[in-house]
Formats: C-alpha cells, structure tokens, sequence
C-alpha cells in the first residue's frame, strides 16, 4: 500500500525528523518507546526496536535500515509472526532541490508472509482487513509529520 503527504518542508528538514529516532515518539502518537539497537547515526544496518499501539493493542517490532539515501528515501524490513514487512519512506522536493520549499513524501508498506510459510485463507482474509486499518495509520503517521514538521520550521 501506497499513501502520500505534501509537506510544506525542505526534504532536509523532514529527513531531519524522519530519522531522529529517540524523538519518534514525540512525532508520532502511535509510537510508544524507541529503542535503538546500534551506534552511530542513521543509516544501513541501523536498527531499533519501536513499540507501538495499534487497534488499542501494543506491539513491538525491531526494524533494520536496508536502504538510506539521505534526504531521499529510505526502507526499513521487520520480521515477526510470521511475516515479512517492508517500509520505503521517500521524499520528493517540488522544485529544484536547492529552493524546494515544499516535499512530498511517500510512504510504501508492504507485508508477506515469511520465506517459511505459505499464504492460508486466513492469512488472506486478515490482510485484506489489515490493509484498511494500516492504511489509515500510516496516512495518520504523514499527517503527524507534516504537523510537526511544519510548525517547528
């Protein structure tokens, strides 16, 4: 699933908060507790454990940066209950990068049963449920985003 924000940022002032993950749960209300797993700063093989509620139920996922493009995208996966996820944040500047007063950024997710399993009538009908449900989450995380970074300019 696919869904989309226009921002009124600079790509660098949201890469900024996109990727400063000790203050996700300041950003996101969704995000309960971060903790990240590895030193240095944000990039491939960063990896951090995000608690999160979600349908009044909490969980807590380890994510691993396989992609970083600074101030252009980048994907996290997570393996858990048995599924695959993958998630692209990507920024797109309106304009030339150097005046873009504006982004826009997309975020892709995408979920798959593991390499172990295969898809069940269950796992079917859940994702198919699922995808609504996430879909307004992820649509509620951007407009977050948007708001913090555009008040905080």
């Amino acid at each position: 699933m696919v869904v989309e924000r226009k921002v009124a940022a600079s790509p660098g002032r949201v890469w900024l908060m996109i990727t400063d993950l000790p203050g996700l749960p300041r950003l996101l209300s969704a995000v309960d507790r971060v903790e990240v797993l590895t030193q240095g700063g944000f990039a491939v093989g960063t990896r951090w454990r995000e608690t999160r509620r979600t349908l009044g139920r909490q969980a807590t996922e380890e994510l691993t940066v396989t992609i970083c493009e600074p101030a252009e995208r980048y994907v996290t996966v997570a393996d858990s209950g048995g599924m695959h996820y993958a998630c692209e944040l990507a920024l797109a500047p309106d304009g030339p990068l150097a005046r873009a007063t504006a982004t826009t950024l997309r975020l892709t997710y995408t979920a798959r049963p593991g390499y172990d399993r295969a898809p069940t009538p269950l796992t079917r009908l859940l994702g198919r449920l699922g995808t609504r449900v996430m879909a307004r989450s992820l649509a509620r995380d951007l407009e977050e985003i948007a708001r913090a970074v555009e008040t905080r300019g």
